[in-house]
């Protein structure tokens, strides 16, 4: 569902268009003196057939979407206490939520389609219905559409513990360089924490548009900014009215962050010298943009979650098509293919892990060869005294 083409979710911005530290580590790489870690693993079922976690908070709250109706729609969806809730829409048949949660209080952003056609007939949140969407903001049952300022989308994609909601929305100006079916500008948008509130971020100098993905407890804001048809173009962090370049592994075409912690560290992917390949990375103020590097035999990567520890985790895929791809955690220096750490056998194959939380549990999506379908998963971590290779 929504992370299998990884292509088409960083360009969803408009529909449209660190040196390796560990490549193979076996799962004994992790172990302290006595004692291993290992996972016990649950599917995330959603009684409508298959879908994907996509953060978990402290909390133990999980956030995500599903497929509906033999997947002809699709709906965010909240795994709380064991209790399933669909979030819903705003009128609209889809809504969805693909981001990793920051926040404790019980805050959950997505975006979802309204009842309303879009009249430049876009397509900004990819569901293909012609529907303007928008992002929301739910808590306890009530959901608060988030609006852009001046154009007719928006999403919402990250949401701090003091009731910031960070994302972006469409701008009245139109661009012929956008990707048909584009044709609005789009830039970073954080609305709150007052009701009405909203507050906009600009792109770099000689940049068009600007994107937030996530941000933190300081306001500090990381996301995206470049030009329509290249909206990936540069990683950018906002903060105290200052706007940062985050580097890039190489490649100038496509650098992308996903999830921001406390701390201010920054996980994501960016093309390698020459843009034919992407590369998982972990940027931090002391230490800049670090490769995380493959697991064995592979060619691309992702990173999509990172804790207050600094743990990360993503996915290591054999090509850039991302058809074929392994949950990894990274942690200590060292990058493990989650799968190894599992310790029961299992139907499910881990294929992203997208979110960590603080006691080290990992949602995330998996491929369940027993259904032939992806679901979402949940990894607990277990310490254990004798060698994953045995089971725990």
């Amino acid at each position: 569902m929504i992370r299998v083409v990884i292509g088409l979710l960083v360009l969803a911005w408009a529909s449209i268009a660190f040196e390796s530290l560990a490549t193979g580590a076996s799962a004994q790489s992790l172990q302290p003196r006595h004692s291993v870690i290992g996972y016990r693993v649950e599917p995330l079922l959603t009684q409508t057939g298959g879908g994907v976690a996509e953060g978990i908070s402290n909390r133990g709250w999980v956030v995500g979407s599903a497929c509906l109706a033999g997947c002809r729609f699709e709906h965010a969806f909240l795994w709380r206490d064991g209790v399933l809730t669909d979030l819903g829409t705003l009128g609209g048949p889809n809504s969805s939520e693909q981001w990793p949660v920051g926040d404790d209080r019980g805050l959950v952003v997505g975006a979802a389609e309204t009842a309303r056609r879009d009249p430049l007939s876009e397509n900004v949140c990819g569901f293909g219905t012609g529907l303007i969407c928008l992002g929301f903001l739910w808590h306890d049952g009530l959901k608060i559409a988030l609006p852009p300022v001046g154009g007719n989308n928006s999403e919402a994609l990250g949401v701090n513990n003091r009731g910031q909601v960070a994302g972006y929305g469409e701008t009245a100006a139109r661009d012929p360089g956008c990707i048909p079916p584009q044709k609005l500008d789009f830039e970073a948008l954080i609305w709150g924490p007052k009701s009405g509130e909203v507050t906009a971020l600009p792109p770099l100098t000689g940049d068009t548009i600007s994107g937030a993905v996530g941000i933190d407890d300081r306001e500090q804001v990381v996301g995206v900014s470049g030009t329509c048809s290249n909206p990936t173009r540069h990683a950018v962090l906002w903060h105290d009215g200052t706007v940062t370049n985050l580097g890039n592994l190489g490649g100038v075409l496509n650098t992308f962050p996903w999830a921001i912690n406390a701390n201010g560290d920054i996980v994501g992917q960016s093309d390698l010298l020459g843009d034919s390949t992407t590369h998982a990375f972990l940027w931090t103020k002391q230490r800049g943009m670090l490769d995380l590097g493959l697991l064995s035999g592979d060619g691309a990567s992702l990173a999509f979650g990172l804790n207050d520890r600094g743990d990360v985790v993503g996915g290591s895929c054999s090509d850039a098509s991302y058809q074929s791809c392994r949950a990894f955690l990274w942690q200590d220096g060292v990058l493990v293919d989650l799968n190894k750490l599992v310790c029961s056998p299992t139907s499910l194959h881990l294929f992203f892990g997208n979110d960590i939380n603080d006691r080290g549990e990992i949602v995330g999506y998996a491929f369940d060869e027993s259904k032939n379908e992806f679901v979402g998963f949940i990894a607990f971590p277990q310490i254990i005294t004798r060698a994953v290779s045995r089971r725990c």
